[in-house]
């Protein structure tokens, strides 16, 4: 190590001379910064109609694209018979549902609602295989009465209609039965959120 030569000490700065004036601040103006609402935002006349433009198209979007039921149908016939001793009519309802052309539609369940003065009711349709003890006890109920029974997880082929008879129960008289103000079967589907509402 003896080729090494030692280091020199670095240099010290030399002291600022006293007759120097001192350096003046840059002007800063917060406020050209920054700017105001008024100067970097657009009119408040053009946001009000920027945003009711926008919600006019929401609305119109939110109209268009809304559920709706994948059929239609109607009532065709109501027969109505009262249960002795309970205070409570049995109606069968024929009906006819038809399916939009888009694809099949498979019954979830049926359920019947009844609209009086005294109130509201509802019931689920009956079991197609107690229409047989239904028709035999009340023949009335079978004199208008199709064929065949509505019934859950029957398929609507699309564009196809369905027509078939539904039986249901509602704890009221025959007379206020037949003051109703209105009788609705609803048809749920499995795959749809808005059921299909017949009503006479």
């Amino acid at each position: 190590m003896a080729d090494e030569t030692p280091a020199t000490p670095p240099a010290t700065p030399a002291p600022p001379e006293q007759g120097a004036a001192p350096e003046q601040p840059t002007p800063f103006d917060i406020g050209e910064e920054f700017g105001t609402a008024k100067r970097n935002l657009p009119p408040a006349k053009i946001v009000a109609i920027v945003l009711a433009v926008a919600a006019v198209v929401v609305a119109v979007f939110a109209f268009v694209q809304r559920a709706k039921p994948q059929g239609g149908g109607s009532i065709d016939n109501i027969s109505a018979v009262e249960i002795p001793n309970q205070n409570a009519v049995l109606v069968a309802v024929n009906v006819t549902i038809r399916n939009s052309p888009e694809r099949p539609l498979w019954i979830h369940t049926i359920k019947a609602t009844l609209k009086t003065d005294s109130g509201e009711f509802s019931d689920d349709a009956a079991s197609s295989s107690d229409f047989a003890r239904y028709f035999q006890a009340f023949p009335a109920l079978k004199e208008h009465a199709l064929g065949s029974a509505l019934v859950p997880e029957q398929k609507i082929g699309p564009g196809a209609l369905a027509q078939g008879t539904v039986v249901v129960s509602f704890p009221v008289t025959q007379d206020a039965f037949d003051k109703r103000k209105s009788l609705s079967v609803v048809i749920q589907p499995y795959d749809q959120a808005v059921p299909v509402v017949l009503t006479k």
